[in-house]
């Protein structure tokens, strides 16, 4: 696992990929992102909706393009090749952060039990850096898109984010203690709470579509899942028999690009 100490290295190699691409003459790219994220935990009941819904938070983020079909270096449009006209290399930087509580059965008003009130007495939050690396295919032509030959290019993508993840918990049952097992359900086992920070890599998949609102600039709409793979990230992981997947998430993202060649 990647120590936080090595993300500056991390950001150097992304930044510099993105350079050597830049000096072979490709365009570039840049924007930003906001929206709704879903974070799906070891908090609260496995495929109820109310803690999916409830363990909603927001994430913003910065990404960059390296566009293959038009060269900055003679304002005119690269080679005809299938992959310069229907692929791009997203860059991003971004950050989520989610409150994350128990909904569902375990925790219903007519739950009167010890552990009915230690799980609603448990919250913690997730907090997540992420810098990674996509690739976006774009099933129409990227040339006729930027000559406005339609208004709308739907796309997919595929990469690796790596994560810097930094968890928070706490509880008011008992003594307050997180190091105290007897203040978390009972059938957890003693460790099973440890907001510690970390760092983990993740699978990225979305599919999206942009507008195109100027010569200059887009809007975007894009739908993202993310699986780490890691169960710590929201620094919770109880390993019941049903804890069956790692931390992910789902996010809905609106952008707004502008290009810059």
């Amino acid at each position: 696992m990647l120590k936080l100490k090595q993300l500056p290295i991390v950001l150097f190699i992304a930044l510099a990929s993105g350079f050597s691409y830049g000096q072979l003459g490709f365009s570039h790219e840049i924007g930003v992102i906001a929206g709704p994220v879903e974070f799906r935990a070891d908090y609260g009941s496995r495929n109820n909706e109310e803690t999916n819904l409830g363990n909603t938070g927001i994430g913003v983020g910065i990404v960059h393009y390296i566009n293959f079909s038009y060269r900055a270096d003679c304002n005119c449009y690269t080679t005809d090749t299938y992959f310069n006209d229907h692929f791009k290399l997203r860059s991003e930087i971004s950050w989520n952060k989610t409150t994350l509580n128990h909904f569902g059965e375990w925790v219903d008003p007519d739950k009167t039990s010890p552990n009915a009130d230690r799980l609603r007495a448990h919250s913690g939050e997730a907090n997540n850096f992420d810098i990674g690396m996509q690739l976006e295919y774009f099933p129409k032509s990227i040339r006729s898109f930027q000559a406005f030959a339609y208004k709308f290019a739907p796309f997919a993508s595929l990469g690796v984010h790596y994560t810097s993840y930094s968890p928070k918990a706490s509880t008011t049952y008992g003594d307050g203690s997180i190091t105290n097992p007897a203040n978390f359900y009972s059938y957890w086992e003693p460790g099973s709470v440890n907001p510690q920070s970390g760092s983990a890599f993740s699978m990225v998949t979305s599919v999206g579509v942009r507008y195109k609102l100027t010569v200059l600039s887009d809007l975007m709409l894009d739908l993202r899942w993310q699986l780490y793979f890691d169960d710590w990230i929201d620094g919770l992981n109880h390993q019941l028999s049903f804890n069956k997947f790692n931390d992910w998430l789902i996010w809905l993202n609106f952008g707004y690009i502008y290009y810059l060649d």
